[in-house]
């Protein structure tokens, strides 16, 4: 995986849209949600810069950082281990004067020193609320040959009904997309307009030099998101463009979400669309191979390394070491680390967390709808 993008670093923010999803971030950020049986939502734009030969990223945090920090480590599985560049994680309170971010241009503000004594020509930003396989390169070399000063991505696609529906502002802003011969003509925050749009997937590429004066600009004036405070006001004076992808995108907005985005990866075409192109890593859990004891029945399901079935399981997502009693019936259920399905329950539209329990006979449903979430280490 020796392949290094000297003209570009990459900056990731966990906690983007940590409100969206407060029952799944209670213990963790976006960024370390589980998602698609042993991974977890970084995983997939780190994996995504590692393979386009970005190997400067750093991370920078805002809160409930200690999941994401055991899960990155020193950055090995995604070849960041560097004597010059690699993998940097910026807590709050880091550095003299600095503290936690609400908004993009105080996270950066937080780490303007650090963007000074890079030598990247080009910044890739993004959040991490998304899983995707994307191609980071491909962005360079569209936004270097558009000659833009700013270059975002986005995918076309109509607003989730739990956007379109929320009549407050209190969980945070997403962006669509005004955008006439590629060039980005104005950016609506929040919209309500159905149909489908050029929903901004919050990924950005930019000169490191013209970042570092618009963040010192802005936070100088005491504004706090980039897309709002800065991108908007000076579309005329800032050449914006658009970079259009067309590939598989899972985006995660809240526990619905959640439950069908996973859920879609039982589905070949979608299996295939997030995983057939370059590899995605993740941090490596030694263990045995899944393992289906006689009498097992399995029908539709991804289950990891180290889970144990017995029972009845179908159309579900079996995250490492999830134990599925005899006589247990399992249906359509999100089920994650360590989860343990005792004999004769019968649990369906269910999500639990890490170190669940479902007691023995115990018998649980949510529905399509309205999936039930059970909290870390709780025993029902």
């Amino acid at each position: 995986m020796i392949n290094s993008n000297k003209s570009a670093l990459g900056i990731i923010f966990p906690n983007s849209y940590d409100q969206m999803i407060p029952d799944l971030v209670n213990v963790r950020l976006m960024a370390s949600i589980p998602f698609a049986s042993r991974y977890r939502l970084i995983d997939f734009v780190l994996s995504s810069m590692s393979n386009c030969g970005i190997d400067n990223v750093s991370v920078v945090v805002r809160s409930n950082y200690h999941s994401l920090m055991d899960h990155l480590g020193s950055g090995r599985e995604w070849d960041l281990v560097r004597k010059t560049g690699g993998l940097h994680i910026f807590p709050p309170f880091a550095e003299k004067g600095s503290k936690p971010y609400t908004g993009r241009i105080e996270a950066l503000a937080s780490i303007l020193d650090f963007l000074r004594k890079q030598k990247e020509k080009y910044v890739v930003m993004t959040d991490s609320n998304v899983a995707v396989n994307f191609d980071f390169n491909a962005m360079i070399d569209a936004h270097i040959e558009s000659g833009a000063d700013i270059s975002v991505a986005y995918n076309e696609q109509e607003l989730p009904d739990s956007l379109l529906k929320t009549t407050s502002n209190d969980k945070g802003f997403y962006y669509t997309l005004g955008i006439e011969d590629g060039r980005v003509k104005n950016i609506y925050v929040n919209s309500k307009k159905e149909g489908v749009q050029n929903f901004s997937m919050n990924m950005f590429v930019i000169e490191r030099e013209l970042l570092i004066e618009l963040v010192n600009t802005a936070f100088v004036r005491g504004q706090i998101y980039f897309e709002r405070d800065v991108l908007l006001p000076q579309l005329d004076k800032l050449n914006v463009h658009g970079f259009k992808f067309d590939g598989y995108l899972a985006r995660i907005w809240d526990i619905k979400s959640y439950f069908d985005e996973n859920m879609k990866l039982l589905e070949d075409e979608s299996l295939n669309g997030l995983f057939a192109g370059a590899p995605i890593y993740t941090k490596i859990r030694d263990d045995n191979p899944t393992r289906y004891i006689s009498g097992a029945i399995p029908k539709n399901i991804m289950a990891a390394d180290g889970c144990v079935i017995e029972g009845e399981v179908e159309n579900s997502i079996l995250f490492r070491g999830v134990k599925i009693a005899k006589g247990a019936k399992v249906k359509n259920c999100i089920l994650m680390q360590d989860t343990v399905v005792e004999a004769d329950a019968n649990i369906e539209y269910l999500i639990t967390d890490k170190n669940v329990t479902i007691s023995e006979g115990k018998e649980m449903k949510g529905t399509d709808s309205f999936p039930v979430y059970i909290a870390k280490r709780h025993r029902v």
